[in-house]
């Protein structure tokens, strides 16, 4: 039986757990209700380990969470979909018994929801006013206020709302409003992907996981010490920090020699305590002034989660900032695990004719991929080299080079220039073919 916490308006939980009885027999449903999304956040830390999995009411109280964990993999929310607002357009009107063409909405920054809505209908409304928030900055009040003057000046004939607050006070004021609220196609729909969720989380969890630690230029440490005694403080001192983040993954450590620790764990531990792995690594470079490299291989036998290990630590050290990478069983490389900034890609492909394209242009399949992954994890149509260079962390010079050689064997193309409000060169814009 798996745990999944549920985290909404009470009135959307209800919705929820009236599906709950279908799937009795494999998960078992624990609500947390609340009168703000921001209560997100505490609900968060404080029953995070009471859960397998969170399923949202929305997308509001999910990207709220993403932030609130490291880790986001076992979160999950009910989206919005078109359906949703024409569910709560019919339902304005129908309560109302008269047709609305003149209605104020408010819609979060991140969401196209209602144009890509509003865009299938022909000229709905005569006046259609919006007020779009932020969901680390909601100011309840300011939203209320949106409403209730333009209903006071009459430029309005209805509200729509996402926030069940203010829809029951905007009610309580006899003012015609509805709450966007999700479909029971998309609630049964979340509810099958959450079983497929939780059995693949658990088929991870039971994944062999092995970090390979190095303490690079180990050679000039044993040099420098001033006696045998010296070094084996120091090997002792290494041992130590690597003890802690072992008993913490509930592993085993094997020393390699010369500044090699292996440490085995599942995939699910290790991936829960990447923050730990950071501090661990810090530490041991504080204790012995060298630069610590790490490398984490996933896999269904120990052999090759530790052979992903060293591929993952050699793939590291191409970088120069030495990030934390994770070669996964199927060979794919994931960046920056948990962060907003993850990014999944492949190093090698089967692909001869894109082989052939990436060979003429002297670009790695690595690069390709990582470009490729990061414009579609994005949803880019179009992009510049400078938010390239950005997202990638890299020299806007670098970008550059490696957009015009993606060109020059067209996996990119050029399709204009973006104008610039001051002075200077304009930066032309790219998309991918």
């Amino acid at each position: 039986m798996y745990r999944i916490g549920l985290i909404g308006p009470e009135w959307s939980l209800e919705r929820i757990l009236s599906f709950s009885k279908e799937y009795e027999k494999e998960l078992e449903f624990f609500p947390f209700a609340y009168d703000e999304p921001a209560e997100t956040k505490e609900i968060i830390k404080k029953h995070d380990r009471d859960v397998d999995v969170w399923l949202f009411s929305g997308q509001l109280p999910y990207n709220i969470a993403k932030k609130t964990l490291y880790s986001y993999e076992k979160l999950l929310y009910v989206p919005h979909t078109e359906s949703s607002v024409y569910k709560s357009l019919l339902n304005i009107m129908y309560l109302n018994g008269r047709l609305i063409r003149q209605l104020s909405v408010d819609m979060p920054t991140y969401s196209n929801l209602l144009d890509d809505a509003l865009e299938q209908l022909n000229k709905p409304f005569d006046q259609l006013f919006i007020k779009k928030f932020d969901e680390e900055e909601i100011n309840l009040e300011e939203i209320l206020q949106f409403h209730l003057q333009l209903w006071n000046a009459n430029k309005t004939e209805g509200v729509l709302t996402n926030f069940p607050s203010i829809f029951q006070e905007l009610k309580k004021r006899e003012i015609p409003v509805e709450w966007i609220s999700t479909s029971k196609v998309d609630i049964r729909h979340t509810l099958k992907l959450i079983i497929e969720k939780v059995k693949g989380l658990y088929f991870k969890e039971s994944q062999i996981g092995v970090e390979l630690v190095e303490i690079e230029n180990f050679e000039s440490i044993i040099r420098k010490s001033k006696s045998p005694y010296h070094l084996q403080h120091i090997e002792l001192r290494i041992k130590n920090v690597l003890l802690t983040l072992c008993e913490q993954l509930n592993g085993s450590l094997i020393e390699k020699g010369y500044g090699k620790y292996l440490i085995y764990s599942s995939r699910g531990a290790i991936e829960r305590e990447i923050n730990m792995l950071e501090n661990t690594i810090e530490q041991l470079s504080l204790e012995t002034d060298s630069i610590v490299s790490v490398g984490i291989g996933f896999g269904e036998t120990v052999f090759s989660a530790e052979k992903n290990a060293i591929e993952s630590i050699q793939q590291s050290k191409e970088l120069n900032d030495r990030k934390i990478l994770i070669v996964q069983e199927n060979g794919e490389i994931i960046e920056s695990l948990g962060s907003v900034e993850e990014i999944t890609y492949a190093y090698r492909t089967d692909d001869q004719e894109l082989l052939q394209k990436l060979k003429l242009g002297n670009i790695s399949v690595k690069t390709f991929h990582k470009v490729e992954n990061l414009i579609k994890r994005m949803g880019w149509n179009d992009f510049t080299t400078k938010s390239l260079a950005e997202q990638l962390n890299m020299t806007e010079r670098n970008a550059r080079r490696i957009v015009a050689d993606l060109c020059e064997v067209e996996l990119l193309e050029c399709i204009g220039e973006e104008s610039l409000s001051y002075r200077g060169r304009p930066s032309k814009i790219y998309r991918l073919k």
